[in-house]
């Protein structure tokens, strides 16, 4: 009985976090909800085992709750910040894609560099200040800036530019007011192709900077 005490608060606590997909105006359980949710059952459990036998179901509510207020913080941070570049990067071509608690923001060669260049184009600059102005906000993340290539060209050749690419895009995000320490800039060259590297369209793809945002472990 209090075995479903428990799992029936972590369920209330669930229902009530439902989210409406504001791209597509579905009802979703978001990141927050999920975490809020493990959350809720783990500190229900563990209410439950260290109170005494008569106030059991009484601990079992207040570790769901505490539980579910913790396993929630990083995704609600998260959920935040993902609808916010989301918003500041519609239309601009750049991917956004949510991986559990982190974000992976893609960004295609047609509007990074030129071919064989680690030059920013022009038209790269306004996506990098919409992007930094998303961070410099939600400074509790951690960077990874990654450069890829297509296949064209030889390993060697393929490899520096990419890491030149990837240190271009994390000096731009240092000097709009990022810190230096929340970023790791790393090249790969032509490996990890997401598109087929025999036609222009696939190459374009594979030329691509991507900007991986994660919560920080410091």
């Amino acid at each position: 009985m209090k075995k479903l005490f428990a799992v029936c608060v972590a369920g209330i606590i669930l229902s009530g976090c439902q989210t409406i997909d504001p791209y597509t105006g579905e009802q979703k359980v978001g990141n927050t909800t999920k975490g809020a949710g493990i959350g809720a059952i783990a500190g229900a459990v563990l209410g439950a085992a260290v109170s005494s036998k008569d106030d059991r179901g009484k601990g079992a509510l207040t570790g769901a709750l505490v539980g579910g207020a913790v396993g929630g913080g990083i995704g609600y941070y998260m959920d935040q910040q993902e609808a916010l570049l989301r918003q500041e990067l519609q239309g601009t071509g750049v991917q956004v894609e949510r991986i559990g608690d982190s974000i992976r923001l893609i960004m295609p060669g047609n509007i990074t560099f030129a071919l064989n260049s680690d030059r920013i184009a022009n038209n790269f600059y306004s996506v990098l200040d919409s992007v930094a102005k998303v961070l410099v906000k939600f400074d509790k993340t951690e960077l990874n800036v990654d450069g890829f290539t297509d296949s064209s060209g030889s390993f060697e050749y393929n490899q520096q530019l990419s890491e030149r690419r990837a240190a271009r895009v994390a000096d731009y995000l240092v000097g709009s007011g990022i810190s230096q320490l929340r970023i790791n800039a790393r090249g790969y060259g032509e490996r990890y192709p997401v598109a087929d590297n025999k036609t222009s369209v696939g190459r374009s793809q594979n030329r691509r900077v991507e900007i991986n945002i994660s919560g920080s472990r410091r």
